[in-house]
């Protein structure tokens, strides 16, 4: 996947060693109560769609975020890109509902785009398997992990 001109710029000043980069991620339900994933095209799994905030991004799907499943922290957030380059993320999660749009590849960033059965899960990592079954329990408050 290739690094945005944003990324690059400031990779270039320091190197691979960890950024800190706050982020955004949606679990997204259907009317049928299946979960949003994307294949991610840099290591080919699966996951919850989101990422950084860089300047000028956006999806081809319209959502409203419904609520703050969580903010997430950790070692398991603790990520080493295939290029070397490492990030602690800040992710905080909402739970959303699509208005408009239809889920597909926008960018080069996925390889496939597709809804789940919560019941019928692909193998991804553990930090998006948590974000998923923290917004299946519908709590009002946010978890702060």
């Amino acid at each position: 996947m290739p690094i945005s001109p944003y990324m690059r710029d400031l990779r270039a000043k320091i190197g691979h060693d960890v950024l800190l980069q706050p982020g955004v991620a949606a679990v997204i339900f259907d009317t049928a109560g299946r979960v949003l994933l994307q294949r991610r095209s840099d290591n080919g799994e699966w996951g919850l769609p989101g990422g950084i905030m860089e300047p000028g991004e956006e999806t081809a799907l319209e959502v409203v975020p419904e609520r703050i499943v969580g903010v997430y922290s950790g070692p398991e957030f603790v990520v080493r890109y295939p290029n070397g380059d490492e990030a602690a993320i800040l992710s905080i999660t909402f739970a959303c509902r699509p208005v408009a749009g239809e889920p597909r590849v926008n960018d080069d960033e996925s390889l496939e785009i597709r809804y789940f059965a919560p019941d019928a899960l692909p193998a991804m990592p553990p930090r998006h398997r948590m974000r998923i079954e923290d917004a299946l329990r519908n709590e009002p408050r946010a978890r702060f992990r």
